[in-house]
């Protein structure tokens, strides 16, 4: 029998995180100790406790709480997270347009195989459904260090199983394992305003990351000591926050930056400095930014709603501008993930795009320089914050194909990409307040979620 977060146990935790607001509204540090002991005795009870009496047990509890501190709705609850402190919010803050995504129809190549016809695959797979792969049993451990300040992104180590990290808003990185026992192995310390974005290399041994204060660092993640610090005027830029960065795929010696200047910079951490015709313009902030899976072709998605796309030499660094498609005018692109692959029986380059706009969006890639087509769009609340999402890391053996993201209704979403008819496959309550980034590790063991009060949940999937 699978165990789903959408039995009544979980559904009662739900419950109690989105009430958790009102408790001790100015103390964070019990507020997060009482999710993670309610988590721990739900799911003790979950194995002796009758189903039927446990939903009972959440209708009372529902009405005690409303009685107590009275009606809330996701949005009210949503609303008084907000105010509690320090939440990264967008320049942008226009109400939501009307418009939908504006696409272009481009030809589909021929030679995609659709998954429709992987029967020996699923066989193998035992006949799960998605829905039946993506369950878990619960919260493994809460990362609560940073409480208060928001964590801006988290992410496992390359094909690591209990080797993380996450940023913070207070300026610093903690690099955490979670066996044999979760622990914070180190934290970066040098930034002077709050940690935007990061990124491991390859090999892990070295993590770089991007500030509102105008630099970039580099890091050893063993160690914890800062190799090197850049400042943006060293690399041809203005002196405005960086938004993004990433490791060259193929090259780690050159990492790619984007600020809100809408400037991109290749840098040479050898040398600290950039080369000419390695730099890249954009007419808005730069808020996310993605490689293929080649190394040969980056995405760039700003404020305004537009991607660019820029043909990458691998050799000098030299960035030529591709395509520029405009996806959601005016509504901010706040994260970029690509993949060459959807399943083991299809060869479909996709680009997945988190629009301020209440949209989830999934794009075929069309030609060698990133033209991207519309493929499919997904529903998840999003108007304000720097919410990132990302592609479930094994391929499937089973007709479907996944992706995780945060959302501001304080929850983490599961979508089915392939499927026609439930698209949600599942949905993580456990935060009280918005969810910005979501990392599998390499085996989808576990799952990490962020949110903009600081807590850090790492979740276990069934077996």
């Amino acid at each position: 029998m699978v165990v789903t977060l959408a039995l009544p146990w979980q559904q009662v935790l739900a419950l109690d995180a989105r009430y958790n607001v009102y408790r001790t509204p100015n103390n964070s540090q019990f507020r997060t100790q009482y999710i993670r002991r309610r988590s721990q005795l739900l799911r003790e009870a979950a194995k002796t406790v009758d189903p039927t009496f446990r939903k009972k047990y959440l209708k009372i509890r529902s009405q005690l709480l409303a009685h107590r501190y009275g009606q809330i709705s996701e949005a009210s609850s949503l609303r008084s997270a907000s105010v509690r402190g320090s939440v990264l919010h967008l320049d942008r803050t226009e109400s939501t347009m009307e418009e939908k995504v504006e696409v272009q129809t481009y030809q589909f190549p021929s030679d995609v195989v659709p998954t429709n016809q992987a029967d020996a695959s699923r066989a193998m797979a035992g006949g799960k459904s998605v829905g039946e792969n993506y369950a878990f049993v619960g919260m493994h451990h809460i990362f609560d260090e940073h409480i208060g300040c928001p964590a801006t992104s988290i992410k496992f180590a390359n094909d690591e199983k209990n080797l993380l990290a996450y940023s913070s808003m207070d300026g610093t990185i903690s690099i955490c394992q979670l066996v044999p026992k979760p622990t914070v192995l180190v934290t970066l310390k040098g930034h002077s305003d709050g940690v935007t974005d990061f990124s491991w290399s390859l090999s892990n041994d070295l993590i770089v990351s991007v500030s509102l204060d105008a630099t970039l660092r580099l890091w050893q993640s063993q160690s914890g000591s800062c190799i090197r610090a850049i400042t943006s005027s060293v690399v041809n830029m203005k002196e405005c926050a960086i938004h993004c960065c990433l490791f060259q795929p193929i090259n780690n010696n050159m990492i790619v930056l984007g600020n809100s200047s809408g400037q991109i910079a290749v840098v040479n951490i050898s040398t600290g400095k950039t080369r000419k015709g390695t730099n890249g313009k954009l007419s808005g902030a730069v808020l996310s930014m993605s490689f293929d899976s080649s190394g040969k072709v980056l995405w760039a998605g700003d404020d305004q709603g537009i991607i660019y796309s820029f043909s990458f030499d691998l050799s000098t660094g030299q960035l030529r501008k591709g395509h520029q498609m405009v996806i959601h005018a005016g509504r901010p692109l706040t994260s970029i993930q690509a993949r060459a692959w959807i399943s083991r029986e299809a060869r479909d380059p996709s680009v997945l795009v988190n629009i301020a706009a209440d949209v989830l969006c999934l794009y075929r890639v069309v030609d060698d320089r990133g033209l991207l087509q519309f493929k499919k769009s997904f529903p998840i609340k999003h108007s304000q914050h720097l919410i990132r999402s990302m592609f479930c890391p094994l391929m499937s053996f089973r007709q479907g194909a996944c992706v995780v993201t945060g959302s501001e209704d304080m929850s983490v979403c599961f979508f089915d990409i392939e499927s026609s008819s439930k698209i949600c496959v599942n949905r993580l309550q456990g935060h009280s307040a918005v969810v910005l980034a979501v990392s599998f590790n390499h085996n989808e063991s576990m799952l990490a979620s962020c949110d903009t009060e600081g807590m850090v949940i790492i979740w276990k999937r069934e077996e």
